[in-house]
């Protein structure tokens, strides 16, 4: 699988790229080391860059540190990859209540592209104004999510709203919640390790 040619295929034509992935029998861990860490890495550095070693700007004063940095780096791909897995398993959990497929594997690659856009949008984090631009590909990342149930997960047409909206909270909270966790325990071991 190319990595590079796979993420260009889903944001460009998804309907067609999802039919050509559920025939795929890719394992979570081959994905994880193959697709998602190297995608994950792109707002991590682009963070790194953009609010550690460039700044950003509050009120025309220019603020930015290594560690702030760091610590942005960690939480922003600590949380997308600990976030696909959480948001596979939720998902997993849910899909024979909406008479799909209950198979974890189908539903990390559904979530792993699903997060693709939103990867590739984290570039824009090396120059922070733009930073809130990378929730447009979040959004872009949910139409992937809601055209590749069926595909991925053969959920039946008239449970595909439900169980997309149904999918899309546990997401969103998962998402939350991890960030938030992540983010105060970075925090706190940034200012242990600062004093």
């Amino acid at each position: 699988m190319n990595t590079i040619q796979r993420a260009k295929n889903i944001l460009r034509t998804p309907k067609t790229e999802w039919d050509l992935i559920s025939e795929e029998n890719n394992g979570h861990v081959k994905l994880l080391t193959g697709y998602l860490i190297p995608l994950a890495l792109i707002p991590a550095i682009a963070g790194f860059i953009g609010y550690g070693l460039i700044g950003y700007s509050v009120i025309g004063i220019q603020i930015g540190s290594i560690g702030f940095g760091i610590r942005q780096a960690l939480v922003s791909f600590i949380s997308t990859v600990g976030s696909v897995y959480l948001s596979a398993w939720v998902i997993s959990f849910l899909a024979d209540k909406f008479d799909s497929l209950k198979s974890f594997d189908k539903a990390f690659e559904l979530v792993v592209y699903s997060y693709t856009p939103m990867c590739v949008a984290g570039i824009l984090l090396i120059y922070t104004p733009l930073s809130f631009l990378v929730s447009l590909g979040g959004l872009y990342g949910l139409y992937l999510l809601y055209v590749g149930l069926v595909p991925m997960l053969q959920t039946p047409g008239e449970k595909k709203t439900p169980f997309f909206l149904v999918s899309l909270l546990a997401i969103v909270l998962v998402s939350v919640i991890l960030s938030a966790i992540l983010g105060a325990v970075i925090i706190s071991s940034m200012r242990t390790f600062i004093y």
